[in-house]
């Protein structure tokens, strides 16, 4: 039996970037009803996992959609939670930092990519920063609740959601500003950066809490 964990920050700590509001229906509501179908399709199976990456590695195995969304989708929206921050922290440091400049060149042309790939993501779905063991990172944009974890030797080290319940109520549909906020204003690149080094060790970086 697996619980919605509590934000990692006050539900008022991301205003003026993420309101309230918007925190109540995305964590309180969205995030736990993930959570709730999942345990329900997990109730009556004496071999289910004691982590929620093993119930998506499981959903894999079994070719089981249903499990899989409601999984992928607990696991990816506890990511996203961690991956902001009431904090500003201007940019990335250390070795991110060179990582990021050598694969986009820049900084500021990394943030541009980032904003238009979540912006030209159609429909819903998320737009990670990730990392392999060699330490090279790349973006991906995954449709739905399609995660990166189940890439074998593939770390996620931030992640945007851009589903429209991520942003609607502050943002009505202007996308662009919404991503635009997460990347320049909320993002906890403290955060990326320790799964960066747990990439770079060979590791598995966060879980989610049990």
């Amino acid at each position: 039996m697996f619980n919605l964990p509590p934000l990692p920050y006050e539900p008022t700590a991301l205003e003026p970037h993420m309101s309230k509001e918007t925190l109540a229906f995305h964590h309180g509501k969205h995030h736990a009803a993930y959570i709730k179908n999942m345990n329900a399709a997990l109730a009556e199976r004496a071999d289910a996992p004691k982590t929620v990456e093993g119930v998506v590695q499981l959903a894999v195995r079994e070719g089981n959609k249903k499990l899989f969304n409601n999984a992928a989708q607990t696991w990816n929206h506890g990511f996203f939670w961690q991956s902001m921050t009431p904090t500003p922290q201007g940019d990335p440091q250390g070795d991110l930092k060179l990582a990021i400049e050598k694969a986009f060149g820049s900084l500021t042309a990394f943030r541009e990519q980032f904003v238009a790939q979540g912006v030209g993501h159609f429909a819903s779905g998320w737009v990670w920063l990730v990392s392999d063991k060699s330490g090279a990172v790349k973006l991906v944009d995954l449709h739905d609740a399609d995660t990166p974890i189940t890439e074998i030797g593939t770390t996620p080290l931030l992640v945007c959601d851009v589903w429209e319940h991520a942003y609607y109520i502050d943002y009505r549909n202007e996308r662009p500003k919404f991503v635009t906020a997460f990347i320049e204003k909320l993002a906890n690149w403290r955060f990326a950066e320790a799964q960066y080094d747990a990439a770079r060790k060979g590791e598995d970086g966060w879980q989610f809490p049990t």
